[in-house]
């Protein structure tokens, strides 16, 4: 990594606009203002048998790939779910893998280094969603040796990857779906679904939660008299209490991090899976996000210079100037905000590679960043009167 000073080279994921090949920051956006990165852990499932459109991948490293915010959870696996009716790719990767996910997806890793080349996914082949139901899986981490694909008719193709992983001990979607398929004949007679695919599959116990148990998306679900996966209202609140207290309260019971809090084993779980080769990073943005130009953006990984603005040294200064005679805020509220910032603030992109600007004197394919809706327009208001 080169450094200069306070700045160095590096890589960030970034919000960004295929179409105009270029990060799409705050005043590129006609809508998306403030939203930034997520990021996720790619959990990869790998297909034991093969749908017919796709035959011809059996005995290659093939995986449905479920994006996840809690790589923690995945000791409870029970199954996975897919959209029925929707229209999966399959695209090739680095180190001979092949995934299966929305197209959406797909154009989301391009851009974050992980396909054969960058920016590019061609779809080697289509397969449906019903086609994989049924098709059977092995889930990186899960109580369960093998678990099946099976359906859920609220998945977004326009969110994550399509595929879900599902873990019905501590989500509430999750478990809500299970015991639809579970219970219900109608239900798995309309999808062709067989028994034998999710009614042995019971709730794992893998996280202690204090008030709600070993279990506690089956507890929430039948305190709130949740009927079925379509009562979203109650599922949303009975998510809610179960993230937010299981989060700073919960205790992992099994894996590697047993007896942390989720809030601890989090980081290390995700951190395992990835060095085991059964995860990868995705990136996608928090919420939908266009550019000027009517993209809908996604996430790259964009090389650039950054400033260390985490820097001790710098923070110190800073907090000392807001403590001084020299500084006053007109009220406490914004005297807060800076503290806030300064604690978070880590790194900062300086540069820029379009637009006006002065070229950065160290490397000359960038051009320092010169926030211009912020800056330049103020300046000419104070002389514009003048001219």
């Amino acid at each position: 990594m080169k450094e200069i000073g306070k700045c160095f080279y590096g890589k960030k994921y970034t919000i960004y606009s295929a179409l105009d090949g270029q990060p799409c920051a705050d005043h590129d956006r006609s809508s998306g203002e403030g939203v930034g990165a997520q990021e996720y852990v790619g959990i990869k499932l790998k297909l034991l048998e093969f749908p017919d459109s796709i035959k011809n991948f059996a005995g290659k490293n093939v995986y449905l790939v479920a994006a996840t915010l809690r790589p923690e959870t995945m000791y409870g696996q029970t199954n996975c779910y897919v959209l029925p009716g929707a229209e999966y790719g399959i695209y090739a990767m680095k180190n001979d893998e092949y995934f299966i996910m929305s197209e959406r997806g797909a154009k989301n890793f391009a851009y974050q280094e992980v396909t054969v080349e960058y920016g590019k996914y061609p779809s080697l082949a289509k397969v449906t969603g019903d086609s994989l139901i049924g098709k059977a899986l092995s889930a990186p981490l899960s109580h369960y040796e093998k678990v099946y694909a099976l359906p859920m008719t609220t998945i977004s193709m326009d969110k994550g990857t399509g595929i879900v992983t599902s873990v019905p001990s501590d989500s509430p979607d999750d478990w809500a779906a299970l015991r639809d398929l579970q219970t219900k004949a109608g239900l798995r007679e309309k999808y062709n679904v067989e028994e034998a695919w999710c009614v042995p599959f019971a709730p794992v116990p893998i996280i202690n939660i204090p008030e709600f148990g070993d279990l506690t998306a089956v507890k929430l679900v039948e305190d709130l008299k949740i009927a079925s996966q379509k009562d979203t209202a109650l599922l949303k609140q009975a998510k809610d209490k179960a993230y937010l207290k299981g989060f700073y309260e919960g205790k992992l019971l099994v894996g590697i991090a047993k007896g942390e809090t989720v809030e601890k084993s989090k980081p290390i779980v995700k951190q395992h899976l990835f060095d085991e080769k059964m995860a990868v990073p995705y990136y996608e943005p928090e919420g939908k996000v266009v550019s000027r130009t009517g993209d809908n953006c996604i996430v790259a990984s964009c090389y650039q210079w950054f400033m260390r603005y985490g820097e001790e040294e710098w923070k110190e200064f800073v907090r000392s100037h807001l403590k001084s005679d020299d500084f006053k805020a007109y009220n406490t509220k914004t005297q807060h905000e800076f503290e806030i910032i300064i604690d978070w603030l880590k790194e900062w992109g300086c540069t820029r590679t379009q637009g006006l600007g002065t070229l950065l004197p160290w490397d000359d394919k960038f051009k320092v960043e010169s926030l211009s809706d912020s800056t330049i327009y103020m300046a000419y208001y104070t002389v514009a009167g003048l001219l």
